[in-house]
């Protein structure tokens, strides 16, 4: 692969009429009075909607290349989430020879009845990654979730854990036969104790469940309230537990940096919560808007960028991993790829990976109060490894403003840095707009990386180095 390396100069006039934002780069994990986060070694995954997996497994090219794009930075698979809302939509059917079996009126939408068989499992089997399997419990057939289940460990050598029903909050709106009575968050708490002890049980596997799942807000569906309900012989069976989230909005208002900030502290008690019993917390389900996704807003660049900063300030805040949803194929405006077009979301979950790969720790520089990001990830031995810089200002159109960004305590003499931009926020690769880091782009169909791999190489000055980040655009800076 060619490299190109160019210098980058700011010039005098840029930093005289914008006023730099400066962040000191901790020499080591745990100074500089700042807050440091473990980091799982593959934190940015996928959660594919139940029904869609074996097309996206077996009839949508993209799927695997690139996940393992992302398994060539970090060394490892990334984990994925099979379920959504047709996970309690679906029976276990040990006699059909297909995947799943279903019927819709349209190629686009998703079945409101479908059974799926062995092969279903034998299919996620295969995946080299770690998998978190979802199954029915709003039918109120245990049974049939156990059988399904006791398949599930045996074929599953990659199962890192199942999830008893997907956002139990809505299945009074659905008519779900388990919530045909009262049915309310303490109700499901009682119903989630008793599944993970009876499937748990059956199976012969404690630390299983992957608890919770819930899309309203904590903490009135959340962890805490849950983990108040356990006694031991059901706390044995969780593994950890996951919230959804879809925060909505604008592209402008999704993609604002302080706004992220804000959406993501509102998981902070619930994440304690699970820490504190020495369990991890996920976002089992997440992307931009809910339902598929916003055409206006969720295929735009703008929304990559927020693909980017949310991971690293989920993943600041002591969230493990992270599942974006992929929706049903060729009817999803938030997907990462199809099988005909990348999707500009791609690209911000990428950068992501990139910031965390091989890194043990991460920290925010920033408080989340303003537009400017900055986040820091950190090796093994505890040295800091890279920084990303965010611009989170609006552009679409006109003169584009350029914001610098000081970094102070960098001990090299020169840093690289490789560059996420496109033209705007409303920028969409589906549509032929191009986005690039480090001067490369994901190709449509294949999603193989292409392009000259480009460095801007910036001289350190007195343990300082500054770098211009345009709104709407971010930069990886690497300190080793």
């Amino acid at each position: 692969m060619a490299k190109i390396t160019v210098l980058l100069a700011l010039s005098v006039a840029a930093v005289q009429n914008v006023r730099a934002v400066t962040f000191a780069v901790p020499s080591k994990v745990g100074t500089g009075g700042l807050s440091y986060a473990p980091l799982d070694p593959a934190p940015v995954g996928v959660s594919l909607e139940f029904f869609t997996m074996p097309s996206y497994l077996t009839n949508v090219t993209a799927t695997m290349q690139c996940l393992d794009n992302w398994r060539t930075l970090t060394g490892v698979w990334p984990p994925v989430r099979i379920g959504g809302t047709t996970q309690d939509r679906a029976q276990y059917d040990a006699s059909t020879s297909a995947y799943v079996v279903y019927s819709v009126a349209r190629a686009a939408d998703a079945p409101m009845t479908l059974t799926f068989g062995p092969k279903f499992m034998s299919l996620a089997a295969t995946y080299p990654g770690k998998v978190v399997l979802g199954l029915n419990r709003a039918k109120n057939n245990i049974q049939n979730t156990i059988a399904a289940a006791k398949v599930a460990v045996a074929e599953m050598k990659n199962l890192l854990a199942i999830e008893l029903g997907n956002e139990p909050e809505y299945w009074v709106k659905d008519k779900q036969p388990i919530a045909s009575g009262t049915w309310n968050n303490v109700v499901d708490r009682t119903s989630q104790n008793n599944w993970n002890i009876l499937v748990g049980s059956a199976i012969g596997k404690t630390n299983i469940i992957q608890a919770g799942n819930w899309n309203d807000a904590p903490p009135q569906w959340g962890a805490a309230g849950l983990i108040a309900t356990h006694n031991a012989t059901s706390s044995q069976y969780v593994r950890h537990y996951a919230h959804h989230n879809y925060p909505g909005g604008s592209i402008q208002k999704l993609m604002t940096h302080s706004q992220t900030a804000s959406n993501v502290r509102v998981f902070n008690a619930d994440v304690a919560s699970a820490l504190a019993i020495n369990k991890e917390y996920v976002l089992g389900e997440t992307n931009s808007v809910s339902g598929g996704g916003a055409a206006g807003v969720s295929p735009t660049f703008g929304a990559a960028l927020w693909t980017m900063d949310y991971s690293l300030r989920a993943t600041y805040s002591n969230i493990s991993r992270i599942y974006f949803h992929q929706g049903t194929v060729g009817n999803c405006q938030y997907c990462f790829w199809g099988r005909y077009n990348m999707g500009a979301p791609y690209y911000g979950a990428y950068v992501a990976t990139a910031l965390m790969a091989g890194a043990n720790h991460i920290t925010a520089l920033d408080a989340g109060n303003t537009n400017y990001a900055a986040y820091a990830s950190f090796d093994a031995s505890g040295a800091p490894l890279r920084v990303l810089l965010y611009n989170s200002d609006y552009f679409t159109s006109g003169s584009r403003s350029s914001q610098p960004f000081t970094l102070t305590g960098i001990t090299a003499a020169t840093v690289k840095a490789k560059r996420l931009t496109a033209s705007s926020a409303t920028a969409r690769s589906d549509q032929g707009d191009t986005i690039t880091f480090g001067g490369q782009s994901f190709a449509d169909v294949t999603c193989q990386i292409g392009g000259t791999e480009t460095f801007e190489t910036a001289t350190v000055s007195g343990g300082q180095v500054t770098f211009s980040v345009k709104a709407t655009e971010a930069l990886l800076v690497y300190l080793q």
